[in-house]
Formats: structure tokens, C-alpha cells, sequence
């Protein structure tokens, strides 16, 4: 059981939480400060004190004063009416995290929401309700006020979710697990939709799964390497500690680990004095990637831990104002960061492809093919690699450098940080598919050098990887085969595996 307060949450206690699916605790010393918040904004009601958010509408209508005995009725409107969500939800793990983030956000104490929204959103992560959130329709500032009124939909018990493997209306998994909706009372409807979390959520999800990519990257790339003879050399310890750089220097450190014992790769001057830089520069490349990860975790763990509504609650009550936190600039920066950081993984890996193909860049049999001629063999999958690596270049245009005034230009500045993370996803997926590729292609290649002499690291990637892929004997749908590489490579803990990679049953732990 993972413990909320709040302030300190990382990306590995949300790891579990959404992806193992481990409950959530809130301790008691939290609830002192939510329920002193709450005290203000009911103050607040009873004496007819105007505050945004709270006794007045939104957005333009922000000097609109609403009557007390529509207080309530204030804040379903504002929910149902800014649903405007569409395209295709979110992935489940992705609505997971908005609730998570959410929860964590509103338990600083800083927001006005009673103890019972809060509990019941716990509920939700403790019993897998999932609400359904569409992915397109927020301009990120005043937050991802769409995705997350489709998220707070479900607390009113309005919406869809996800529960027990379907979709379902709220009252339906309401009912079965034993919940009952909230009634929402004055500021809870805004508290609940004026944040990041939709952007922070997405974006938490990128980064889990591009740490994972990235260090599937070195793999991959050491096989390439013994496919293509590569030069050990350029790893050596002294020229990237000459540089400085901590990542590139991991990097090297590492491909040095997996490709100990090879007795596949060369040294300068055996074969070839200098690779070309596909091969030689993976260390500077893909170390600069793990700088950019170093930097989107900083900032997701920030986020994650921030309040990011509007206005806030400080000093029991005797400031209540008025700010910009929900606007996801931080956020937006940080996934375009990624976009860029990721989809370099990709261009290296394609022009590692195409060295492992092309019969004028190699001694191998030409496109890896058995009867080359007759049968194209990875010829097309360096196309397929080559068209995914182009797709990455256009998502990976930054979302953060546009904005476009809403709400009557009252809000006339707005992150896009919502698509970048979306954009972000997509480039990652396709990083995926590309080193996918590669591996099939370094398979191939190892298997034509000799198995035997692989590196005992990367012999056991081999088997690892023909658990999905079959060696090519003969033309068949390669789609398929990417498809399962893919997927291989999306349920592979790599950083479970560098920890027992010595383990000498040879298995990875998926």
C-alpha cells in the first residue's frame, strides 16, 4: 500500500500504484489541513464574501456573482458543460494516473474539497474504476479542464468507466462495487478540473515507458554491434570521461557490461579502424536522450506533488487568491523536450538498420534475405523503420510553441501541453516499433556471425527476442513479426533483467 500526503510522490510509487495496481493510504495527519480548507470556502458561502470560483462563474464569467442556494447547482454545470472531450480515451493506465494525480494534488490542502470527494477518488484507485477520458479538447491552461471534467463526471456518478475488464456507466460499477456518488458543493467542481493532471498523467505514463525504451535501446544496439563487427573500442571509459558527460558516460559503461566476453565484436584496426557514427556515437546519442529523461522526470515529480487549481486556499482561509498554476508551460516544455529526445532513438536505430540490410554497408547476405533475389527478406522493414522515424519528425514539432485565446480572450495565453504529451506517446510507440525492427535485423545478423560467440548478455536478448520472432527462413508477413517484437519488447523489464542478468536459468523477467 502506497501512502498519499500529497508532497511525496515519485515516479516509482506511482509506477506500482498504476501499473501493479498497489491500493493507495491516505494517514490521518493529512486530513487536518483539507478540512480547515474546506472550513474557508463554507465561510466563504455563509458570508457572501466574492471569490472566484467558489460563489461566481468561470472563466469570462468570472464576475458573474451566483447565489448561494445555486452554489451547488454552479458546480455540476460546470462539469457537464466543459465535457467536451473527444477522439479516442485515453489509455486505462493513463486514467489511472489522472485519478492518482488528482488525489495527490487535492490532499495538500489547499483547495477547498471536503474529506469524502477525496476518499471516494481513493476508492476509485483501490477498486480499479477507471473513468473513460476522451483525448482531445484541452488547451492546457486553465488546466485540462475537458479531460478532467470527464474524469469528475464519475465522482457525480455521471460518465463511463472501465471496470472489471468493460465499459460500463458510472452507476453500473457504482453499484456492483458498493459506491455511492458525491453531491458537489462549492469550489469542488472547479478544484477537481483546474490542474495538469490530464497532461501530467499522460506524461508520467511517456516517461515510464521511454526509460524502458531507452535502456532497450543499448541492448539492442550491443547486438548490432556484434552483428556488425563493431569497434569495442569507441566504448572505452577513457574518451567519455574526457567529454564529461555522466549519461554518455553510463552509456558506454554499460555496452562495455553487455558485451563482455563477445567474441563478436573488433578492435580498431582488426577489421576497420573508425564505424561509421550510427555505431560509434551511440553512447553521445543515447546518452543525450537519458539527459532529456534526466530533465521530463525532474519536472514530472514536481508537477506530480504540486497544486495546481485555481484560486488556492493559504492561512486557513485569510488568503484566498487568485493565480496561474494550472497553466501546464512547465509540463508542455517538458513533453515537446521528450518528443525530440525520444525520436533520436529512433533516427540512430533506422541508420543502424540500414547498415545491417544493405549489402554495400556490410558482409552479410543483402537485406538479410535467405535467397536473396528470390526472397526480399528485411528490405521492406528498413522501409517501414524509415517511414516511422519521418511520421516522429512531424509529431515531434513543438505543441508549446502555439497558442489560441479562449473563453473570450480572458484567457489568452495556453500551454498545448496536453497534445505534446499525446504527441509524445505516439513518437514513443514508434521507438518502440523501430528498435523492434532493428532487433529482428541484429537477430538475424548475430545468428549468421554465430550464436556461440555472442556476449553471454546479449545471447540471452537473442533467445529472449526469438521467444517472439522466429528466425527468416523463408518470405513471410513481417508485419506480424514487428508487431510481436514490439509487444516483447512493451512487457520486457529491462532494469529487473540488468539486475539479474547473471542469473544462469538465461531467462528475462517480463
Amino acid at each position: 500500500m502506497i501512502e498519499l500526503t500529497g508532497h511525496s510522490l515519485t515516479i516509482e510509487a506511482a509506477r506500482k500504484i498504476i501499473y501493479d495496481k498497489e491500493a493507495v493510504h491516505i494517514p490521518q495527519h493529512v486530513w487536518g489541513k483539507v478540512e480547515k480548507s474546506r472550513k474557508a470556502v463554507d465561510a466563504i458561502v455563509a458570508q457572501k464574501k466574492v471569490v472566484y470560483g467558489i460563489n461566481t462563474g468561470f472563466g469570462k464569467f468570472s464576475d458573474v456573482l451566483i447565489d448561494a442556494e445555486h452554489v451547488e447547482e454552479l458546480q455540476i454545470n460546470l462539469i457537464r458543460s466543459h465535457a467536451c472531450g473527444v477522439g479516442d480515451p485515453f489509455p486505462e493506465e493513463v486514467s489511472r494516473s489522472m485519478l492518482l494525480l488528482r488525489l495527490n494534488a487535492l490532499l495538500k490542502g489547499f483547495s477547498g474539497v471536503r474529506k469524502e470527494v477525496l476518499e471516494l477518488l481513493a476508492e476509485l484507485l483501490n477498486k480499479r474504476i477507471h473513468p473513460v477520458v476522451p483525448q482531445q479538447g484541452s488547451l492546457g491552461a486553465s488546466g485540462d479542464l475537458a479531460p478532467l471534467s470527464h474524469m469528475a463526471l464519475v465522482l457525480a456518478g455521471e460518465g463511463e468507466v472501465l471496470y472489471q475488464g468493460k465499459q460500463m456507466e458510472t452507476a453500473e460499477a457504482f453499484h456492483t462495487a458498493g459506491l455511492e456518488p458525491v453531491t458537489l458543493q462549492a469550489k469542488e467542481g472547479l478544484a477537481l478540473i483546474n490542474g495538469t493532471q490530464a497532461m501530467t498523467a499522460m506524461g508520467l505514463v511517456n516517461y515510464i515507458e521511454a526509460e524502458s525504451v531507452a535502456l532497450q535501446a543499448d541492448y539492442i544496439a550491443s547486438m548490432t554491434l556484434e552483428g556488425l563487427r563493431g569497434i569495442i573500442d569507441a566504448f572505452d571509459e577513457d574518451i567519455h570521461l574526457a567529454r564529461g558527460y555522466k549519461e554518455q558516460t553510463e552509456v558506454a559503461e554499460r555496452i562495455r557490461g553487455i558485451l563482455n566476453g563477445s567474441y563478436l565484436v573488433t578492435h580498431q584496426g582488426e577489421l576497420r579502424v573508425q564505424d561509421a557514427y550510427s555505431l560509434r556515437c551511440i553512447p553521445q546519442v543515447h546518452g543525450a536522450s537519458l539527459q532529456v529523461l534526466s530533465y521530463v522526470k525532474e519536472k514530472l515529480e514536481i508537477e506530480m506533488n504540486a497544486a495546481t487549481d485555481n484560486p488556492l486556499i493559504f492561512d486557513e482561509g485569510r488568503k484566498v487568491l487568485s493565480g496561474g498554476n494550472f497553466h501546464g508551460q512547465p509540463i508542455a516544455f517538458a513533453m515537446d523536450f521528450l518528443k525530440v529526445g525520444m525520436a533520436e532513438l529512433a533516427n540512430i536505430s533506422e541508420r543502424r538498420i540500414e547498415r545491417l540490410v544493405n549489402p554495400q554497408l556490410n558482409d552479410l547476405p543483402p537485406f538479410l534475405s535467405p535467397m536473396p533475389g528470390l526472397q526480399s527478406g528485411a528490405m521492406i522493414m528498413q522501409y517501414c523503420a524509415a517511414s516511422l522515424v519521418s511520421e516522429n519528425k512531424t509529431l515531434a514539432h513543438p505543441a508549446s510553441v502555439d497558442s489560441i485565446p479562449s473563453s473570450a480572450n480572458q484567457e489568452d495565453h495556453v500551454s498545448m501541453g496536453t497534445i505534446a504529451s499525446r504527441h509524445a506517446h505516439q513518437i514513443i510507440q514508434n521507438v518502440r516499433r523501430v528498435l523492434a525492427i532493428e532487433l529482428i535485423c541484429a537477430m538475424e545478423a548475430a545468428a549468421y556471425r554465430g550464436i556461440e560467440k555472442m556476449a553471454d548478455t546479449t545471447r540471452r536478448f537473442y533467445f529472449h527476442g526469438r521467444n517472439a520472432v522466429p528466425a527468416i527462413t523463408k518470405d513471410r508477413v513481417f508485419s506480424k513479426d514487428i508487431e510481436a517484437a514490439a509487444a516483447l519488447l512493451k512487457k520486457t523489464n529491462m532494469k529487473r533483467f540488468e539486475k539479474n542478468h547473471n542469473d544462469t536459468k538465461g531467462e528475462i523477467v517480463s
